[in-house]
Formats: structure tokens, sequence, C-alpha cells
């Protein structure tokens, strides 16, 4: 059994007074170390784009922590893949990866909260269709160097590499080898299963 912790940074504290933005994240560095340091499995961050959460940057804080660890997963909870760039969310992720050797995770969602959607363009119409194609780009990625590929909601890919790239003897890179076809199939079960808004598959 592995045990972890996952957090939101809240904008408050556990008298629910606010605090300030920049000791919060300070703070989440210093209990990110202090997990690392009493043997947990991994710490994950999630994403929301709202006032009462600082997570809007899950890759930078996990950077931050990657340099301050030395055994605990670093995880994504989750990365709202539906949202960014696939691109950019694996460029991000590797570089975690290499800066933490090899401990880098990422999970991929919808997302459950959907202010994300029109922050950054995207009609919830959309809600299903953009994540099933950015998984798809993302999983390409994943395999290749250079990618070639086309959709509906991004620019096409003719040929350019992607980089830098995951140590593929890692830890962190054979758990994500291990749990994409899960979450592929938990993707499409999700979409036959529910209307596709406000959930988190």
């Amino acid at each position: 059994m592995e045990i972890g912790i996952d957090s939101f940074a809240a904008a408050f504290d556990e008298r629910s007074l606010a605090v300030s933005a920049s000791v919060r994240l300070r703070q989440l560095i210093e209990q990110i170390e202090h997990a690392d340091e009493v043997g947990l499995d991994a710490f994950g961050v999630g994403e929301h784009h709202r006032r009462e959460f600082l997570d809007s940057a899950p890759a930078v804080i996990l950077g931050a922590a990657a340099v301050r660890t030395q055994r605990i997963r670093l995880t994504s909870a989750v990365t709202v893949l539906s949202a960014e760039d696939p691109v950019r969310a694996f460029q991000n992720f590797a570089t975690i990866d290499l800066l933490s050797g090899g401990r880098a995770e990422m999970v991929v969602g919808r997302g459950s909260s959907i202010e994300a959607f029109p922050l950054f363009g995207y009609r919830l119409e959309d809600y299903d269709a953009l994540f099933e194609e950015k998984l798809g780009l993302l999983l390409q990625i994943r395999e290749q160097e250079h990618v070639h590929w086309s959709g509906k909601f991004r620019p096409a890919l003719t040929g350019q590499g992607v980089y830098p790239r995951p140590d593929p003897e890692s830890a962190a890179d054979l758990a994500r080898r291990r749990r994409y076809p899960t979450v592929v199939r938990a993707s499409r079960r999700a979409r036959t299963a529910f209307d596709g808004r406000h959930h988190r598959w």
C-alpha cells in the first residue's frame, strides 16, 4: 500500500482566515519537503483558477519542490488537460522529471471545476472532444520525439521535436506507461456514463 497527500493550496488557514499568498506557497513547499522526510510515497498538487486556491500553476510548485526533496513522487492532482496545451504540459512535467531525478507523474483529467474553459477560450460544449483530442496528442508526444499530428483545437504538428524528454529508465516514466491505458479506458467509459460537464472521471 502507498500513502500520499493531495493539496489544492487553499488561500486560507485551518480557521478559514485568509493568508498571504506568498507565505502560503512557501508553506506548501515546506509541507512537501516534510512529507518526503517522514516517508510518504507521493504528494499531489491540484489545479484551480479561482481566488480561493493558489494552485493555478501546479508544475511551477512541483518544480520548486523537486529540488527540495529526495524520494517522494511529485504528481499533478489533476492537470486539467482539456484547457491545457499537451505540448506544454509534457514539457513542464518532463522538466520536473529531470529536476527530481525521475519522480514526476502527471495525472490528467477534464476537471470537475469548469472555470479554466472560458479563461483559456474554450467552450463547455466541447468538454468531451477537447479531452479526447488532447489526451491522444499527449500520448503521441510521450511515444514520439518528433510528432506528426493534426486536430480541431490546436495547430498541427508537422514533425517538430518536443523537448525535453523525461528519462525513459526512470521509475516515474515506467509508472506513466502502466497507467495511461487505464486512463484511456476510463475516459471512454465516462463519455458513455455521464453527460460530461461537472464530473471528474
